[in-house]
């Protein structure tokens, strides 16, 4: 089934789901930093990138089917412009992968990826800008913006008698792999209560392992323990450079979804500390003369540079095509020209990473007026 412009009439805008009942298969994706780097490495053109913001739930609901649908109907319109030959098995490829997205739960947004090498689906926890991109590579920038608003954490439950270590990502808690954890405080040995594991040398037992948890995935961490235990193990420990912050309590027992909810203000509190990093960083290069705040530059310097920070307003988006020169860039407003890039900003984000930069996607209005990016270097 090729989802034409004729898909998209009357009855399927009243029942999208009667669209897609010739579905046979499809490809879905966890969404993690492995997954973005391999669509990032895709170059192929077409590349269909579908992005939409969905009503978290049981099941995608008939209006965010409808915009699917239309979205959809947007890409084989433009495929059909460029006469892309083998744009059916791609358009139907994409068809099955939203038939299956109608019958299972939604987060915040969804996003569709198919090339003729590569397809997936991938289901995102924050809001998107709902649109189709086909460019040569894949659009990325709302999955990096996902795994920095839910990032990858390491929770350590701690008493003076018990700890243990969870992985998180998004609303997700499971134990971290390994055998060091659950650790529990040697209470008795041959001479009874005297050879007793005494606090403090259990603390340090517990940080030694989790040194070496940290080290295989360094994550941000968050402790979770009552007073005044939680403050002696930050005194003791050697491990706390990448402390996200402290819950208060003793949650050994708590279920995983109420201690989820617990450490979401935590890691909420240390995602601000690092936009506002990030904005001090510009600070300091701007003293060094080394930020650049447009995006003319920025590309150029991305390639050719060091580049060491991209900081971004998440709404900034910037279409533009190439020019002949192969490196300076034409601003454009005809985003469907097969010569246009959808967004120069998505195409930036992935240079930076591939060059070991990190990135700092803001709200709107972080970013002095009429900037709205900023680009650090390192020095030569």
């Amino acid at each position: 089934m090729s989802l034409t412009d004729d898909t998209v009439n009357a009855a399927n805008l009243a029942d999208p789901t009667a669209a897609f009942r010739t579905y046979r298969g499809g490809v879905t994706t966890p969404l993690n930093a492995d997954t973005v780097t391999v669509l990032q490495s895709m170059r192929a053109y077409p590349s269909i990138s579908l992005l939409a913001s969905t009503a978290p739930g049981r099941l995608l609901d008939k209006a965010d089917a409808t915009r699917l649908l239309k979205l959809a109907a947007e890409a084989d319109a433009r495929l059909r412009d460029e006469a892309i030959d083998d744009r059916g098995p791609l358009l139907d490829m994409l068809s099955d992968m939203i038939s299956r997205a109608v019958h299972e739960p939604t987060d915040r947004a969804v996003a569709f990826f198919v090339s003729r090498s590569h397809q997936c689906r991938v289901t995102l926890p924050v809001p998107v800008v709902d649109r189709c991109v086909i460019d040569p590579t894949f659009a990325t920038r709302d999955l990096v913006r996902s795994l920095q608003h839910s990032p990858r954490h390491t929770v350590l439950l701690l008493s003076l008698d018990e700890a243990r270590l969870l992985h998180g990502h998004g609303t997700v808690l499971s134990p971290a792999p390994g055998n060091a954890f659950p650790a529990h405080r040697r209470t008795y040995g041959r001479s009874g209560g005297r050879d007793a594991e005494r606090y403090h040398d259990f603390l340090r037992r517990v940080d030694r392992a989790l040194g070496a948890a940290l080290r295989l995935n360094p994550m941000p961490l968050i402790v979770v323990a009552a007073e005044p235990t939680g403050s002696k193990f930050r005194r003791l420990s050697r491990n706390m450079s990448r402390l996200a912050g402290l819950v208060p309590g003793d949650h050994l027992k708590t279920p995983t979804d109420a201690l989820s909810d617990l450490v979401r203000p935590v890691l909420d509190e240390y995602l601000r500390s690092r936009a506002a990093e990030a904005l001090e960083l510009i600070d300091r290069r701007a003293g060094e003369d080394r930020v650049l705040r447009d995006v003319d530059t920025a590309w150029m310097a991305a390639r050719w540079e060091r580049p060491e920070m991209l900081a971004v307003e998440e709404d900034f988006f910037y279409p533009a095509r190439l020019a002949p020169d192969g490196d300076n860039l034409i601003p454009a407003d005809d985003v469907d020209h097969p010569d246009v890039i959808d967004d120069v900003v998505d195409e930036l984000i992935e240079i930076v990473l591939s060059r070991g930069g990190w990135i700092a996607l803001l709200p709107p209005g972080h970013l002095p007026e009429g900037t709205h990016l900023a680009l650090t270097l390192r020095r030569r």
